[in-house]
C-alpha cells in the first residue's frame, strides 16, 4: 500500500500542485514508483503539467492521472510507494475523504492574513471531520524577502495549534518558468532556487518519515542536507 500525502487548499493560486509536483519528483527521482492523482477535474493543473514534461522530455517521468472520485484513486494505492493526492482548491467533503485516507495532509498558504485565515479554517474543518491534528502540516509559500514576516506566519500557524514545515518558497519568476516547462521546483535553472525547494522538500519527507514510521523512507527515501 502506498503512502498517501494530500495537498488541500480553501483557495487557488497558493501553491498546492505545485507542492504536490515537488514531493512526487524528489521520492521519484529515488526510484520510488510515484503516482500524482489529480482531483481537481476542471482544471487539471498537475495533469496538463505532466504534458509539458513529457514534451520536454524531462526525467524522471512522473505519473498523473484524473479521477473524480477519491477511492477511485484509492484503488491503485497498491501500485504504487507514494500516491499524492492533488486536491482541489476549496474545502467540500472531497477535500475531508482526501485528508482522512493521507498519512499526511499539506496545507500551502501565503503569509498575508487572507490567505492564512481561510487556510487555517480549512484545517479545523479537517479536524472538526477526524482527520487527526498531528496529520496536518503547513507550507509557507510564494514569500517576500522579509523574514519577519514570515515568522509572524509561522507564529499565526503555531498559535492556531497547527505545525509549519521548516523552510519556505519565494515568488520566483524562474520557478514559474520550471514549471511551464514540466519541470519541479528543484529543477531551475538555479541552484540557490533549487536547494530552497530541496529544504521544503525535506521537511516533507521527514514529515511522512515520522508519521508512517517505515524503514522503507528512512533508508530510501530523499536524503537532502537540511540547513
Amino acid at each position: 500500500m502506498a503512502i498517501i500525502t494530500a495537498m488541500v487548499s480553501q483557495k487557488g493560486g497558493v501553491g498546492k500542485s505545485t507542492l504536490a509536483r515537488l514531493i512526487a519528483r524528489e521520492f521519484a527521482a529515488q526510484k520510488w514508483r510515484v503516482k500524482i492523482a489529480d482531483l481537481d477535474i476542471s482544471q487539471g493543473t498537475s495533469f496538463q503539467w505532466r504534458a509539458r514534461r513529457l514534451e520536454h522530455q524531462t526525467e524522471p517521468d512522473i505519473a498523473v492521472e484524473q479521477f473524480g472520485r477519491v477511492d477511485q484513486a484509492l484503488k491503485i494505492a497498491d501500485q504504487y510507494d507514494l500516491l499524492v493526492f492533488d486536491g482541489a482548491p476549496h474545502s467540500s467533503q472531497a477535500t475531508r475523504s482526501i485528508a482522512q485516507a493521507s498519512d499526511l495532509t499539506v496545507i500551502p498558504t501565503g503569509l498575508a492574513v487572507d490567505d492564512l485565515q481561510p487556510a487555517v479554517t480549512l484545517a479545523h474543518d479537517l479536524v472538526k471531520n477526524t482527520v487527526p491534528r498531528a496529520k496536518i502540516i503547513f507550507a509557507l509559500c510564494r514569500v517576500g524577502n522579509s523574514p519577519v514576516e514570515i515568522e509572524d506566519a509561522r507564529t499565526y500557524l503555531k498559535q492556531a495549534g497547527y505545525g509549519v514545515l521548516f523552510g519556505s518558497l519565494p515568488e520566483q519568476v524562474a520557478y514559474r518558468r520550471a514549471s511551464d516547462e514540466g519541470r519541479a521546483l528543484t529543477e531551475t535553472r538555479f541552484q540557490s532556487l533549487n536547494e530552497r525547494a530541496e529544504e521544503l522538500a525535506q521537511a516533507m519527507v521527514d514529515r511522512i518519515s515520522e508519521l508512517t514510521n517505515t524503514a522503507k523512507t528512512s533508508q530510501a527515501g530523499p536524503k537532502r542536507s537540511v540547513a
